[in-house]
């Protein structure tokens, strides 16, 4: 077992920075690759970006990439999502999960095992 908690959430206004969370405890953390999801209100679950357990390959979706940049630091079990240049349509509910897979799946959310309960991002214009 994996548990996973975010934090970082809050409201910001457009074009600023915020920097997620997701703290890892449980069963080893640097064998998982660790992906961030959002969903918006009214909408489905939807891909941000990914990271390899070698924290070096990451995805992301189009609607992110250049803006926001995904990391992670295996000594302190903890998985990043650095958002810049924020959009009032990136308001939604942020979700780290992990998986063991690194494949053509990874950008779904069933490849992913374990979820923590997510964190809320409100951007106001």
């Amino acid at each position: 077992q994996v548990q996973l908690a975010e934090s970082g959430g809050g409201l910001v206004q457009v074009g600023d920075s915020l920097r997620l969370s997701c703290a890892a405890s449980g069963r080893s953390f640097s064998g998982y690759s660790m992906g961030w999801f959002r969903r918006a209100p009214g909408k489905e679950r939807e891909f941000v970006g990914v990271i390899h357990w070698n924290g070096r390959d990451t995805n992301y979706a189009d609607s992110v990439k250049g803006r926001f940049t995904i990391a992670r630091d295996n000594a302190k079990n903890t998985v990043y999502l650095q958002m810049n240049s924020v959009k009032p349509e990136d308001t939604a509910v942020y979700s780290c999960a992990a998986t063991m897979t690194w494949g053509g799946g990874r950008w779904s959310p069933t490849t992913y095992d374990y979820w923590g309960q997510g964190t809320q991002v409100t951007v106001s214009s």
